[in-house]
């Protein structure tokens, strides 16, 4: 039996969408990939959303059996409005995963976690072989941090030695991410906060040297072919 109430079906993005067209169009190519019996992660954010969306009605319309990983809380609850049955990387293997990203530059290294969902995020990417990033031209540049700081998960008891430990890798700022919609800081989806960092410049070993510093979950830098990413651009 399913429930009644209403408050989840409510879930819908909150935000305005820049580049609808765009991204609506990299939503379709995604959801024309999906077949029945896949394992699909799902990314967060406004494009992943359209996306998913795009996969919902095509699930609808063909009959599919699908199954999706998401990585947030919000991405779960829109399977579910859609029909889509979600499971967890504890159960299952993606076949392949979409998500959006922040930055893209010319060697497809990316920034990602504006949203907050950078740990699952990452972990999902790292459990495929196949993952594809829907941009649209404003998320291209052409030096990494050119337009976002990178944000770095962090647990919460450790945020004065991230702080310490980062500012010996050259930093222009270092900022605790605030909420909007609550007081205090921003909690991620696995709990724990952001720290937004802008370098003065984003080395290639960054993303394995912010990784070693104790208390550091994840950061959103995706250096390097070990993702097995694919850019699909609007």
């Amino acid at each position: 039996m399913n429930w009644g109430n209403g408050i989840a079906k409510d879930v819908i993005w909150t935000n305005e969408i820049s580049n609808i067209e765009q991204k609506q169009k990299v939503a379709h190519v995604i959801a024309d990939k999906v077949k029945n019996g896949d394992i699909i992660g799902i990314g967060s954010g406004s494009t992943a959303t359209l996306a998913l969306k795009e996969i919902g009605k095509k699930v609808k319309e063909e009959k599919l059996s699908i199954l999706a990983i998401p990585t947030s809380f919000e991405m779960m609850i829109l399977c579910t409005n859609l029909g889509i049955t979600t499971t967890t990387l504890i159960n299952k293997k993606p076949d392949w995963v979409f998500d959006g990203a922040d930055e893209v530059d010319s060697m497809n290294n990316l920034i990602k976690g504006r949203g907050g969902a950078l740990f699952k995020e990452k972990l999902v990417l790292s459990s495929s072989l196949e993952n594809y990033i829907l941009v649209d031209d404003s998320k291209l540049v052409s030096t990494l941090g050119e337009k976002f700081p990178v944000p770095v998960e962090v647990f919460p008891y450790a945020i004065n030695i991230v702080e310490t430990r980062l500012e010996t890798l050259g930093v222009l700022d270092i900022a605790l991410r605030m909420g909007k919609g609550k007081d205090g800081p921003v909690i991620t989806e696995s709990g724990n906060f952001i720290i937004d960092v802008k370098f003065k410049k984003i080395e290639s070993e960054f993303e394995k040297e912010i990784k070693s510093i104790p208390g550091v979950i994840e950061s959103g830098l995706f250096i390097g072919p070990n993702y097995n990413l694919t850019i699909i651009k609007g």
